[in-house]
């Protein structure tokens, strides 16, 4: 069953997705060549505990960190580690949210490290339009589906593959709920969207091919291929006119 949220859990929602979406501003300057990914990931648990909630990603089925960063053939779950130094044109992602008042948030950015490559770019600025794209079928009235397929066109009209292995969901008082929101699919299928759903929105996609692999740690994800990935996510409310980013 898709949870539908109250007023109450509204307003506790819209609090907790303020924190996550002040994280990713906070960690911005320290994208840079020579900095970490446990530094950047130290940096988003201090500022999350600070604001008096929780990392929920930390200890998540054994997750050992408060973000998954991933660096440019790593799709999702990149565990932060002292001695993966960000380089001049490197693309890391950051995802990462907290839970406060029992209830979560969840938001993933892709950033350039320094000067890009120019196909690094258009990898990024792809997964954030493709978001844009599927957002507009967030409403009342259409479904899940529709949300896919637009995803889906978008990432493949620029000449990009959608990742199948790893999927959108609900979210609320658990970190995942209902529905699954694949990036792919047809139009018209899947469960009614409904005025005060809660969805996490985060297309993943690849430069490459969309086949991925996991490493023997049972958390990163790679590209099969090796080719780049880029992830862009938001937690959004469905309203009764359309839908609501709350981690903006």
């Amino acid at each position: 069953m898709i949870p539908v949220k109250s007023e109450s859990d509204i307003l506790k929602m819209r609090g907790v997705c303020k924190i996550a979406a002040g994280v990713l501003k906070h960690i911005e300057p320290l994208i840079r060549p020579g900095v970490s990914t446990a530094e950047i990931n130290a940096a988003a648990e201090e500022y999350i505990l600070n604001a008096g909630a929780k990392p929920n990603f930390k200890n998540y089925n054994g997750f050992p960190a408060a973000a998954c960063i991933s660096v440019n053939d790593t799709v999702v779950h990149g565990i932060p580690s002292p001695s993966a130094i960000l380089k001049e044109g490197d693309i890391v992602s950051v995802d990462l949210g907290a839970v406060k008042d029992g209830f979560h948030s969840d938001a993933a950015r892709t950033y350039p490290v320094g000067n890009v490559s120019p196909a690094r770019k258009r990898l990024v600025d792809a997964a954030e339009e493709s978001f844009f794209e599927g957002l507009r079928f967030a409403r009342p009235g259409r479904r899940i589906g529709d949300i896919s397929n637009a995803v889906q066109r978008c990432v493949e009209a620029r000449g990009f593959s959608v990742v199948r292995a790893m999927v959108g969901h609900g979210i609320g008082r658990s970190l995942h709920e209902e529905p699954t929101i694949p990036n792919f699919g047809a139009p018209g299928q899947g469960p009614l969207i409904k005025a005060g759903y809660c969805l996490a929105i985060e297309p993943m996609i690849n430069a490459g091919g969309f086949a991925v692999v996991i490493d023997p740690d049972g958390w990163t994800c790679r590209t099969k291929d090796g080719s780049d990935s880029a992830h862009y996510e938001n937690t959004v409310l469905i309203t009764h006119s359309g839908a609501e980013i709350l981690t903006l």
